[in-house]
């Protein structure tokens, strides 16, 4: 007789749930009439999202301890759980965003993707092993590199799709390079399995982790695996590069800080330092990047590279307190992301061309919701409260310095006054345009307004402003974080990056504007 693996079907539910809805789109995109068939799979995708979300929030609630399952390839735990609410919620909203979308063609095929996407995530969080890593991984990218070129009456589109199929190819075949060296180092697959198997200075082994490390950067968008963000950010349908901007970095870095702490505990001396230096490259090049953008797409892009070195300080830290303080970022970023992009997909369907710093002229005015949504996310980017940013920033801040990771605190504090300078660029274009240089909406009327798109940026916005209660946390456990000096630490650090801000942000307002003649 046959002995079979038990399987715990509650914890592998999110993922049956969005594979499930991505099926039932599949054959609604054939089977239903074209009338109805838009609507059809949307609402299904909406409802496995939905579904997804609320399995995984009970999978949250039942496993108060982690264990693996399925011959160990799977694993059920809190991390897992969370990510999987993320990914689950932020894949949600994309719908919401991209009901607008007039699609001309593969409406039904857009959101069985999406729902196919959003499974493959939720399945690479919980991976156990080396295999499952790397299936997980590849789910979820083949259906990005097809939503990305589905507008297929665009060239930028088709551009796009191809770039990221290249680039992403590369950087799987990089971490599928490094998973072999590590099995051939450990003769093991399974994460707890290597941390135990195989001297932890062997050069193999290091080199296989060092290729894990750069395999993942390349989804996290790290720096320097960031060379396709920009063009694919740009070329993308509006809603995809959302979903990828919030959905991809949550399932990037989650697994990052999975595979590192329990796959390599024995190189963590090595490993923190490498995405220490990871996380300064990406400041450095994520802001100073962005400086020089006028199309908003690629500004947001460069942006998420910046964020991404954010996400990576919590990463070094190699703490209890950083792993919170990633899980706690990833909150506000992703809401923050898909309202960002929900604003822009709704400016691109009035102008029917690129947004641009030049034509974003005027519309805090034009449409005083949507303006007042993007400047505050604008502001909520920076850090600044009221958003939750703030509190992600300063938990993840707090973490860097219980590590004595002092010095990387700083740098991204100099990350953060810089990037004030373009953050601002788009409130002054919102709102402080000068009469010469607005760029007034074209006649003819307003477009009907999207109420779906208007409905996932209130959502978005009401993510992003609770986030602030998150301080509450900090004050719980400062006692036992800091051992007495938790006034001194996190608050210096808030004061130096308070300064820098205010006063760059003084000197961006009363810059004398260049006119045009």
């Amino acid at each position: 007789m046959i002995t079979t693996p038990k399987v715990d079907w509650l914890a592998l539910a999110p993922t049956l749930a969005l594979l499930g809805a991505s099926g039932v789109a599949l054959l609604g995109s054939v089977l239903v009439p074209w009338w109805m068939r838009r609507g059809f799979t949307a609402l299904v995708t909406f409802a496995g999202f939905v579904t997804a979300g609320v399995f995984a929030a009970i999978v949250f609630s039942e496993s108060p301890e982690g264990r693996t399952l399925i011959a160990e390839s799977f694993t059920r735990d809190r991390l897992g759980a969370f990510a999987a609410i993320i990914i689950a919620g932020a894949g949600a909203l994309t719908v919401l965003v991209s009901w607008g979308e007039n699609r001309r063609e593969h409406a039904g095929e857009y959101y069985a993707l999406l729902a196919a996407a959003g499974a493959g995530m939720a399945f690479f969080v919980t991976a156990g092993n080396l295999m499952t890593l790397f299936l997980g991984l590849e789910w979820f990218s083949i259906a990005l590199y097809i939503l990305c070129a589905l507008d297929t009456h665009r060239e930028t589109s088709l551009e796009a799709g191809l770039k990221y199929l290249i680039v992403g190819s590369f950087g799987s075949s990089i971490l599928l390079f490094g998973s072999a060296l590590v099995y051939g180092a450990t003769g093991e697959l399974g994460f707890s399995e290597i941390a135990g198997a195989g001297d932890a200075d062997n050069v193999l082994l290091l080199a296989g982790l060092a290729m894990l490390i750069a395999g993942l950067g390349f989804k996290a968008s790290v720096a320097p695996f960031h060379m396709w963000t920009p063009d694919v950010y740009e070329g993308s349908p509006t809603s995809v590069t959302a979903f990828m901007a919030a959905a991809t970095k949550v399932a990037a870095l989650v697994v990052t800080l999975r595979i590192l702490v329990v796959a390599f505990p024995e190189q963590a001396h090595l490993w923190t330092i490498a995405i220490a230096v990871l996380a300064c490259i990406s400041l450095a090049v994520g802001n100073l990047a962005a400086l020089v953008q006028r199309n908003v797409k690629r500004l947001l892009a460069y942006s998420s590279v910046s964020h991404a070195g954010f996400m990576l300080i919590a990463i070094a830290a190699n703490s209890e307190l950083g792993a919170r303080a990633l899980l706690y970022y990833l909150i506000p970023y992703g809401a923050m992301s898909i309202g960002a992009f929900a604003v822009v997909a709704a400016r691109e369907r009035e102008l029917g061309a690129p947004v641009t710093l030049d034509n974003l002229g005027g519309m805090g005015w034009e449409r005083p919701f949507l303006g007042f949504a993007l400047a505050l996310f604008a502001f909520a980017f920076i850090g600044l409260p009221p958003g939750g940013m703030f509190t992600g920033k300063l938990y993840a801040f707090s973490a860097a310095v219980d590590a004595d990771w002092t010095w990387l605190v700083i740098v991204g504090v100099v990350a953060t006054a810089v990037s004030v300078y373009y953050y601002l660029a788009i409130i002054r274009a919102l709102y402080m345009r000068t009469e010469l240089e607005l760029r007034l909406a074209p006649a003819g009327g307003s477009p009907p307004r999207d109420v779906w798109l208007s409905i996932s940026v209130t959502l978005s916005l009401g993510v992003v402003l609770i986030g602030l209660a998150g301080l509450r946390l900090m004050q719980e456990e400062a006692d036992t974080v800091f051992d007495g000096n938790w006034s001194f630490a996190p608050y210096f650090i808030l004061f130096a990056y308070t300064v820098l801000v205010m006063f760059l942000a003084y000197v961006k307002i009363t810059r004398e504007p260049k006119r045009r003649t």
